[in-house]
């Protein structure tokens, strides 16, 4: 990632909103969103909209059905894209029970609550979140910092477009400070840590990275 001042707030919430839009499953509502997007385009930063609008070149070029084949491919069957920020931390243990948790309060404070049918820490939610609540949706971001950069490489090294969404997220945020790159590089060796034997799994199998692709 080149080395930038992040964008102020006021550019960054309608960034936010946007990448979430683009990272949702692309349903009969991306024609609307991608719309939207080269709108907001026009207005942001040059490192936040360039990605965005690689993305969108991509995605019309490749078409509807192949995209949302693509996004099963990539997002349901591949451990290392999982869009569930608190997975790259914690893995399917019981410490990421207690970190949904935290994310859910996060937005409670805000008094916000995401549909039951998601999880807290999808990155597109996150994001949704962080548009309506830029400082304390720009703190989680933060938190996970090293899961949002492991799926940003993950998804390049995937060659899947939605790479440069998160380009375009990365753009609005700091850089990376030297724990935050060792944490990366940790992850990226390690991956996510394992459950304890004998422990069951904080979540039924539908939410785990390799049967849940996220928003739908």
């Amino acid at each position: 990632m080149t080395p930038h001042a992040p964008p102020r707030q006021p550019v960054q919430a309608p960034a936010w909103q946007i990448q979430s839009l683009l990272l949702a499953y692309p349903d009969d509502q991306l024609p609307e969103h991608a719309r939207l997007a080269r709108q907001a385009a026009a207005a942001l930063p040059e490192p936040v909209a360039a990605p965005l609008r690689r993305f969108l070149d991509e995605a019309e070029a490749i078409g509807p059905e192949e995209l949302a084949e693509r996004y099963v491919a990539v997002f349901d069957h591949r451990r290392r894209c999982c869009p569930y920020l608190t997975y790259y931390t914690h893995g399917d243990t019981r410490k990421r029970g207690m970190a949904l948790l935290r994310v859910k309060q996060a937005y409670a404070a805000a008094g916000l609550r995401p549909s039951d049918d998601e999880l807290p820490d999808h990155l597109a939610v996150v994001l949704e979140f962080a548009a309506a609540e830029p400082e304390a949706g720009r703190k989680l971001l933060l938190e996970y910092r090293a899961g949002v950069e492991l799926l940003r490489l993950a998804l390049h090294d995937a060659g899947a477009p939605w790479a440069h969404v998160l380009e375009s997220v990365s753009a609005t945020l700091p850089p990376l400070a030297g724990d935050e790159r060792t944490a990366v590089a940790r992850l990226a060796a390690e991956g996510p840590p394992e459950e304890e034997v004998g422990l069951t799994p904080y979540a039924p199998s539908q939410y785990t990275p390799d049967t849940v692709g996220g928003r739908r």
